[in-house]
C-alpha cells in the first residue's frame, strides 16, 4: 500500500466499499470510511468536506453515488481527482459500470489524472438480488422487470473486493482496466428461478413494459432523478450489450470468479430469502 497510509473507501457502508473496508481491516491496514457517517464525514454532494476526508491519505477506492452515469457524475470525479492528486494521493482505484458510456468518461478522467490507477469495471452486482433492489419483491414471491430474454453475466460483490483490495495493496495493478463478469451468462428469469428451487420457493418473474415500471418506481415515491437513472440503466445498460463474459477477475486474482448458482445456494443458507412476505412489494432501487 502506498505510503502505509490510511485508504480511503468512499461509498465504505455500500455493497462492494464495506467489503473493501473489511478486508483491509483483516489486514491489519488503516481504513478511513468515506460516508456521511464516517469521520471525517465525506458527501459528494459537498466538496467542502473532501479536503479532510483526503488529508494524509495513501489510496482512494472510489464508488461513486448514486452510479456514474448520473447527471454531474464526471464533474465530480474531475474535481475530486484533482484534489486527491493535489492532497498527495498516489493511488486510485475507481469502481466503474460496464457498457455505460458515461462511466467510460468517468474512467478517462481518472487515467488522466496523474496518479496510479486502476478501473475495476463490473457487471451488474449478485447482491442486488439479496442486498436491497430485489430482495422485497423475492420476499412478495413476483419480481417485475422491463428486461426480457437478454443474459447479463452476474459478478459477485466479494470478487470486485478482492480486485479492488489487490488494486490498492499491490503495484502490479496500477494501469490496468478489469472487466469483473461472473462465468457465465443469466437472465434474470433464470435467476429468479434459479432463487426459488433453492429456496423451494415460488417467485414469479413478470416482464413489465418500461412504462409500467417507471410508473411503478414513481408510485413507490422514489426521486426523479432516481427514476431517470433506473429507466437509463433498464434501456441501455440491459440491453444485451453485455452479453459476454470478461476475465478481470482471473487476471486480476488468478481464479475463476464466484458463478451466480454459488451465490444463491451460499445466500440461501444465511435465510435472508425465508421470510415470505403478504402482498406485492415494488421494485425499488438504493443505490447505496
Amino acid at each position: 500500500m502506498p505510503n502505509n497510509k490510511p485508504t480511503l473507501v468512499l461509498g465504505g457502508t455500500g455493497k462492494t466499499g464495506r467489503r473493501v473496508a473489511e478486508r483491509l481491516t483483516k489486514r491489519g491496514l488503516p481504513v478511513r470510511i468515506g460516508s456521511r457517517s464516517g469521520e471525517p464525514p465525506f458527501d459528494w454532494d459537498d466538496p467542502a468536506a473532501w479536503p479532510a476526508a483526503l488529508k494524509n491519505v495513501g489510496a482512494v477506492y472510489i464508488s461513486y453515488y448514486p452510479d456514474l452515469t448520473a447527471p454531474g457524475a464526471a464533474e465530480a470525479i474531475r474535481s475530486f481527482t484533482e484534489l486527491a492528486v493535489k492532497s498527495g494521493v498516489p493511488r486510485l482505484v475507481l469502481l466503474s459500470g460496464r457498457g455505460e458510456a458515461e462511466a467510460q468518461r468517468c474512467e478517462q478522467i481518472v487515467r488522466d489524472s496523474g496518479a496510479e490507477w486502476t478501473l475495476v469495471r463490473a457487471s451488474w452486482f449478485n447482491q442486488n438480488f439479496s442486498e436491497d433492489y430485489l430482495l422485497e419483491p423475492i420476499l412478495a414471491g413476483e419480481v417485475a422487470l422491463p428486461v426480457g430474454d437478454v443474459g447479463e453475466p452476474f459478478v459477485d460483490a466479494d470478487d470486485i473486493a478482492d480486485v479492488a483490495v489487490a488494486a490498492l495493496t499491490e503495484d502490479r495493478h496500477v494501469g490496468q482496466l478489469y472487466e469483473v463478469t461472473g462465468p457465465r451468462l443469466w437472465t434474470f428469469a433464470n435467476a429468479i428461478a434459479e432463487i426459488g428451487r433453492v429456496t423451494q420457493r415460488n417467485i414469479r418473474y413478470v416482464q413489465i413494459s418500461m412504462e409500467e415500471y417507471a410508473s411503478m418506481l414513481k408510485s413507490a415515491q422514489l426521486p426523479p432523478e432516481f427514476v431517470t437513472l433506473i429507466t437509463y440503466l433498464f434501456t441501455e445498460v440491459l440491453d444485451g450489450r453485455n452479453a459476454s463474459v470478461a476475465d478481470g477477475v482471473t487476471r486480476a486474482l488468478g481464479r475463476a470468479p464466484r458463478d451466480f448458482s454459488q451465490y444463491v445456494h451460499d445466500t440461501a443458507a444465511t435465510g435472508v430469502w425465508n421470510v415470505v412476505r403478504e402482498g406485492r412489494a415494488d421494485s425499488t432501487i438504493s443505490a447505496a
